[in-house]
C-alpha cells in the first residue's frame, strides 16, 4: 500500500511536476535536490539494481559534458584549445554537466514511473481522451520489461552454442552482442505487430469504448493532493521570482541562497520526497499493526 496504490491522477500529477522541474530548473541546488531524491526513490522502488544503473549514469554525464564543451565555445574562462584552435571553456563544460545531469535525473524518475504507473492506469487516464495514445503508451510500458526478459532468453540460448555475450575474446563478445541485439530488434518488431493486430481486432479504437477500472479517489488521495499542491505552489512562486535561474553565458553567475530561494528549495525538496515519505509512513504503520496484533 505505497504510492502505487494512490489514484492514477495523483501519480500522473506528481511525476509531471518532478519531471518538469528536472528538465527546466538550471540552478545547481535544485538540480542536486531532484537528482538525489530521484536516486533515493529509484533505489527504494527498484532495489540494488537501481544503484548500479544510477551510478553508471554519472560517467555518461561527464562524457556528455566533454562532448558539449568541444562543440560549444561560449564563455570567457578558457581551459585549453583543441587541435583545431577552438577554445574549451569552463562555462560550456559546466553547462554540459547541467544538461547531462538533467538527462540522468529524468532517467531515474522514469525508472520509478515504470514501476508506479501500470498499463491499466494509462488506460484509465487516457482511454476516454485519446484511445490511440492510450493504446500506444500501454504497449510501450508493457514492452519495457518484456524486452529485458527476451534479451535474457536470447543470451541464454546463444550461450548454449558458444555465442553468449560473455564468451570468447573482446572482438567475439562484441560480435555476439550485435547478433543478440539484431535478434532482439527482430523480436520487438514482430511482437509490436502482433499486439497491434490483436488490439485492433478487439475494437480498441472504436468510438465509445470503455475500460474497466477499480480506482476511487479516497481521503488519503485528497490529503496527498493538498500537500502536493502546497509544495507545487511554493515552488512555482520561487520560479516566478527567479529562484531557479542561473546564468552560464558569458560567465557563471551564481544566485545566492537567500530566504526566498531557501524556501523554494525546501518546498521542492518536500515535493520530491512526498512518495518516499508516504511509503515509509505506510511501512511504519504496517509494522506497528503487526506488533500490536
Amino acid at each position: 500500500m505505497g504510492f502505487e496504490s494512490c489514484h492514477p491522477a495523483v501519480n500522473f500529477l506528481f511525476f509531471a511536476a518532478v519531471l518538469y522541474g528536472s528538465v527546466s530548473f538550471r540552478h545547481p541546488v535544485f538540480l542536486a535536490i531532484s537528482c538525489l531524491c530521484a536516486f533515493a526513490y529509484s533505489v527504494k522502488r527498484n532495489g540494488k539494481g537501481a544503484v548500479a544503473f544510477n551510478l553508471c549514469l554519472l560517467p555518461l554525464v561527464f562524457c556528455f559534458a566533454l562532448y558539449y564543451s568541444s562543440y560549444h565555445h561560449f564563455g570567457v574562462t578558457v581551459l585549453k584549445q583543441n587541435f583545431i584552435g577552438n577554445n574549451l571553456t569552463v562555462e560550456s563544460f559546466v553547462y554540459g554537466l547541467v544538461i547531462g545531469l538533467r538527462g540522468a535525473t529524468v532517467c531515474m524518475w522514469l525508472s520509478c514511473l515504470n514501476r508506479i504507473v501500470s498499463s491499466d492506469k494509462v488506460v484509465y487516464l487516457f482511454g476516454k481522451v485519446s484511445p490511440l495514445l492510450s493504446l500506444f503508451l500501454t504497449i510501450l510500458l508493457r514492452m519495457v520489461p518484456r524486452v529485458k526478459q527476451e534479451a535474457q532468453r536470447i543470451d541464454l540460448a546463444q550461450k548454449g552454442i558458444g555465442r553468449g555475450s560473455n564468451q570468447g575474446n573482446l572482438w567475439q563478445r562484441f560480435i555476439n552482442c550485435l547478433r543478440i541485439f539484431s535478434m532482439l530488434i527482430t523480436w520487438m518488431i514482430s511482437a509490436l505487430a502482433l499486439e497491434a493486430d490483436s488490439m485492433r481486432s478487439r475494437g480498441s479504437l472504436l468510438r465509445g469504448r470503455t475500460a474497466f477500472s477499480i480506482y476511487r479517489f479516497d481521503n488519503r488521495d485528497r490529503a496527498f493532493v493538498i500537500a502536493l499542491f502546497s509544495c507545487i505552489t511554493l515552488t512555482a512562486m520561487g520560479v516566478i521570482l527567479g529562484a531557479t535561474e542561473m546564468f552560464y553565458n558569458p560567465r557563471i553567475i551564481w544566485k545566492p541562497m537567500d530566504a526566498r530561494n531557501s524556501a523554494t528549495a525546501i518546498g521542492y525538496t518536500v515535493l520530491c520526497l512526498l512518495p518516499m515519505g508516504l511509503e515509509l509512513w505506510t511501512e511504519y504503520r504496517f509494522r506497528k499493526a503487526r506488533c500490536e496484533s
